[in-house]
């Protein structure tokens, strides 16, 4: 049997996201590291063996943000498996309904590890699925500093990763100016043609537009927009264009730079972190942030202070939302057990809403369990605790048995009904892991085998109960057993999956 401390993460209650958002200037490891402090003579006599590879041999590569003491994840992760799979694994991921689930994902494309592949354009390969994957849950400044180490002038698909992730966060200015020094880098003409003019390079940009129309170099919706951007006094009555069908950060970009902003709500989730900025209404950026959080990808406390900015405007979805935290808020400031009984319920039902429920419990847990409360207000705020990083304190003191048996790893024999909390409670049988997963892991493959896990986890929480139990199983044989109890914990606790 694998065993935790063979391949699982020491975990944490901080996220790992979290970790990134507070360790801005961490080094970045991007190969292995020469000792350093050596003696500067030998300590014998004796011929030190020699290790012979080809001169052409590329060193190692290790690339990630997080560090493996902070994970628990080895650097090898990735190492053994096929890259072209390891691709198209990260390519159909699920957007995950288990807090849980997403929160190990991210830990296992931030860790510091070795690419996986015999060269390095397989090497190359998994690097930008990683970052993509990053891109595609919101997770963009991570994903940024990922690609930049592992070198944005690698070649022009690196660079094109960089610069979308640039164009969307707004710093397109950064990666214009490596364009500058760099042009054969350019993903395609429409994007020289912008960071000519971004620079003030107008004379460029007008003679590259001119012989990119005339060579029809360029889509159509590249056309008029930057048609619009570099000839703003011809277009000074026309209607609004209409969007394209696919929405690029370039095009998104234009659209905003011609004073025609797209709203994000309908485009993919890693546009919504261009609304933060303070360029966008408020609406639009609680609505983003919500987006983000969703997905772990926006750290609780910033969303707390957009629901906390200002009074709601108006009535009805995130402005409920809003106002309910507010009153929640106000409620536990003056230590009213009534108070807080009155706000809680509401508050809670507003994040279920928005499905919001463990950013919510990480935001309020500590504060509600200095308050006495009872009746229904009493059992939302234990459900909250089961919820969050404290949970198995939290179970000490919880009437529900099945609920504290998971919390505390151990409700194999207890009798209970429901197929789904059977399902759960089987997971905890030493046999019950998905056996040719673990021999996966045990050759190497672990990075592989948490990404299948996920998605069999998935399927569990949709209703596949025998899916179920082998995932949880299957994590808890990885050495996941803090990600197996909360995920069985929210699948419990959580009514979407009721």
């Amino acid at each position: 049997m694998t065993t935790a401390g063979t391949l699982g993460a020491q975990e944490a209650p901080l996220s790992v996201i979290d970790w990134v958002q507070q360790n801005p200037d961490q080094p970045a490891m991007t190969s292995v590291a020469l000792p350093r402090g050596e003696p500067p003579v030998a300590a014998s006599g004796v011929v030190p063996t020699v290790d012979v590879k080809p001169l052409d041999q590329e060193a190692t590569r290790i690339i990630g943000l997080v560090p493996a003491n902070v994970t628990g994840l080895p650097q090898d992760l990735w190492k053994a498996s096929d890259p072209e799979r390891l691709s198209r694994q990260l390519t159909a991921l699920p957007d995950f309904r288990l807090p849980a689930a997403q929160a190990l994902l991210f830990t296992a494309l931030l860790t510091e590890a070795e690419a996986p592949g015999r060269d390095a354009e397989e090497e190359d390969l998994f690097t930008l699925a990683r970052v993509e994957s990053l891109r595609r849950y919101g997770a963009l400044d991570p994903a940024q500093a990922l690609i930049e180490q592992a070198d944005v002038t690698r070649d022009t698909a690196h660079f094109a990763a960089y610069m979308d992730l640039a164009l969307l966060t707004g710093e397109e200015w950064r990666a214009c100016r490596t364009l500058s020094a760099h042009p054969a880098l350019a993903p395609g003409l429409a994007a020289r043609i912008f960071c000519a003019a971004r620079q003030g390079d107008w004379a460029t940009a007008a003679l590259l537009f001119d012989t990119g129309r005339a060579l029809d170099a360029m889509s159509p919706a590249q056309i008029d927009l930057l048609d619009r951007f570099l000839h703003p006094e011809a277009f000074e009555d026309a209607p609004p264009l209409r969007p394209a069908r696919d929405i690029t950060p370039l095009l998104f970009r234009l659209h905003e730079a011609i004073g025609e902003p797209l709203p994000t709500r309908s485009l993919p989730r890693a546009f919504a972190v261009a609304d933060l900025r303070d360029l966008a209404g408020w609406k639009a950026q609680l609505e983003a942030a919500e987006r983000l959080a969703e997905t772990g990808a926006l750290p609780d406390n910033r969303l707390l202070g957009l629901y906390s900015d200002r009074q709601p405007a108006a009535s009805g979805g995130v402005w409920d939302r809003v106002r309910a935290i507010q009153q929640l808020d106000t409620a536990l400031a003056t230590g009213s057990g009534a108070a807080v009984g009155k706000t809680l319920p509401a508050a809670w039902a507003a994040m279920q809403q928005a499905g919001l429920e463990t950013t919510f419990a990480g935001l309020f847990v500590p504060r509600l369990s200095r308050v006495p409360l009872d009746g229904r207000s009493a059992e939302l705020a234990e459900t909250l605790a089961l919820l969050s990083p404290d949970y198995v304190a939290a179970a000490q003191g919880s009437d529900r048995a099945f609920l504290k048996a998971v919390a505390v790893g151990d409700p194999s024999g207890m009798a209970v009904g429901d197929e789904i909390a059977r399902a759960i409670r089987d997971a905890f049988a030493p046999d019950a892991a998905r056996s040719e997963l673990l021999v996966q892991a045990r050759s190497g493959q672990l990075g592989a085998v948490i990404l299948e896990t996920l998605v069999l986890l998935e399927d569990g929480a949709a209703g596949n109960t025998p899916a179920l139990t082998q995932a949880l199983a299957t994590l808890r044989a990885l050495g996941f057993d803090d990600t197996m109890r909360r995920a069985s914990l929210q699948i419990l606790l959580l009514e979407r999956f009721g």
